[in-house]
């Protein structure tokens, strides 16, 4: 029943997007300005999007070569990859030993592995720092969606209680709550089940978290914060990612999501799967 209240929640929010203005009526972004809002709660509805190489590397790393190794002969600097401070406190995720192999499996095989590649749900956090826009739909005192301009992703966050979710599925299922200003949403049972690589190899999925081959499991619990600045054009957008049977300890990723303030500012589509059938099914294609 749950499952069915969600997709009629995804249906309903959906239809509701065209009615929702992607930029609130807002003054410019002054340090001081009465914040717009929707019944107690700030007023997060927009399109958002980061300004960072966290979807390249998490991580701290400098500007590098295509991954690929017929890369660079191929794509010249278009492939390249951008340097970036990192967004994770502390600049390492605290990877345990058992994590070892299956991250170093990840790297030997990007960008082919990667789950963007191919097209397939991104997972959270990932899905909010790719290079794509995403937007947020708010009602009052409502379930929140946001829909991601990847290949049509989109969540609902089921306000209330966390509970157990009865599937593991590649975007989890979110919880949120307000504490005070702040959106609190929490994800559990993010699991891609088997997927099918190039070639036809099929593996236990797990969730990338950037194209360096960072990743979490099913086991993980993802805590986002939503807080939006005074002025309303920046959230301050603060990640706790708990998973004991990769890592020694949780760690947190910090960064700003910017609204797109133009007049027509919207998510447009990026249906990506045609663009990844060569990599996935080229084994099978006559050339």
């Amino acid at each position: 029943m749950r499952a069915l209240k969600n997709l009629a929640t995804v249906a309903g929010m959906a239809m509701a997007i065209a009615m929702v203005p992607a930029t609130p009526a807002l003054a410019d972004d002054h340090e001081g300005m009465a914040m717009e809002r929707i019944g107690d709660h700030p007023n997060l509805n927009g399109v958002w999007q980061v300004m960072n190489s966290a979807n390249w590397n998490v991580e701290p790393h400098s500007a590098g070569p295509n991954p690929l190794e017929a890369g660079d002969r191929l794509m010249g600097a278009i492939g390249a990859v951008p340097a970036g401070l990192g967004v994770v406190e502390g600049g390492a995720i605290p990877y345990n030993d058992a994590a070892q192999e299956r991250l170093q499996y990840n790297r030997d095989n990007v960008i082919n592995y990667d789950p963007e590649a191919a097209c397939y749900l991104p997972g959270i956090p990932r899905a909010t720092y790719m290079p794509h826009p995403f937007q947020i739909v708010q009602g009052d005192g409502d379930d929140i969606l946001m829909v991601y301009e990847y290949a049509s992703a989109n969540r609902v966050i089921n306000i209330g209680e966390v509970g157990i979710p009865p599937i593991d599925t590649w975007m989890g299922t979110s919880y949120g709550e307000w504490d005070g200003d702040t959106l609190v949403v929490t994800t559990l049972a993010q699991g891609p089940g088997l997927v099918k690589l190039p070639a036809g190899e099929m593996v236990q999925g797990v969730t990338w978290l950037d194209r360096a081959g960072n990743y979490l499991t099913s086991n993980a619990t993802v805590t986002e914060r939503f807080t939006l600045r005074e002025g309303g054009n920046h959230i301050d957008y603060h990640v706790t990612i708990e998973d004991p049977s990769i890592y020694e300890q949780p760690w947190e990723m910090d960064m700003v999501l910017y609204r797109h303030v133009e007049d027509d500012a919207q998510i447009l589509e990026f249906k990506c799967v045609p663009f990844s059938e060569r990599l996935l099914y080229g084994d099978l294609i006559a050339e």
